[in-house]
């Protein structure tokens, strides 16, 4: 293993979109768990609910439940990862583009708000404040403590999941899933390996 620190630069056509998602060169090991992962997760959040029958939801609820693991799932990993690290902390990618980030996750919430919590606003303003504020307080901290930072603001979201916030019937996975993919895995910037 050797540490790196430059991304290499996508590819052409549609291997430059998997690149841009994944991150350029992204091993075998590391696209298998970028994108099997998440469509496990995806399967069984819409299959919990279907067969535990905790909650009737229309077709498009059961869609936005399956993109929503989807994507949180597949972005816990793939912003985890060497080959993420790297391109999502590229030279190009300052506290800027990671507030940008971070802020358009905020249509996530929206997004569960409406439909799974009947437009809760309240839900939503507490819930997109503090991904603003942790996010922004990582995002401003040296380099070297941003992980521990990180697993501070992740440890008061999960209380704040648990205690403060309704978890949506069928989707109590979703804050604790949210918050460890945008404050944990994507904000800290950490030395990347390569095999």
């Amino acid at each position: 293993m050797t540490t790196e620190k430059n991304a290499p630069l996508p590819r052409e056509g549609l291997a430059g979109v998997l690149d841009r998602l994944a991150g350029p060169g992204a091993t075998q090991a590391e696209l298998a768990l970028q994108f099997l992962l998440p469509l496990v997760a995806a399967v069984t959040a819409v299959f919990y609910v279907a067969l535990s029958e905790v909650a009737h939801w229309s077709t498009l609820q059961y869609l936005v439940c399956a993109l929503l693991a989807f994507d949180l799932v597949g972005g816990i990993v793939t912003n985890a990862s060497s080959s993420g690290k790297r391109w999502y902390h590229r030279a190009s990618q300052g506290p800027l583009q990671h507030t940008g980030f971070i802020a358009l996750h905020v249509v996530h919430l929206a997004l569960v708000s409406w439909l799974f919590l009947g437009l809760d606003v309240a839900w939503l303003t507490t819930a997109a404040a503090y991904l603003l504020i942790a996010g922004t307080a990582i995002i401003c901290t040296p380099a070297y403590l941003q992980r521990p930072v990180a697993l501070i603001m992740y440890t008061g979201s999960l209380l704040m999941a648990l205690y403060v916030l309704k978890a949506p019937v069928g989707l109590e996975w979703f804050l604790p899933l949210f918050y460890l993919k945008l404050l944990v895995a994507h904000l800290p910037k950490e030395a990347t390996e390569t095999p």
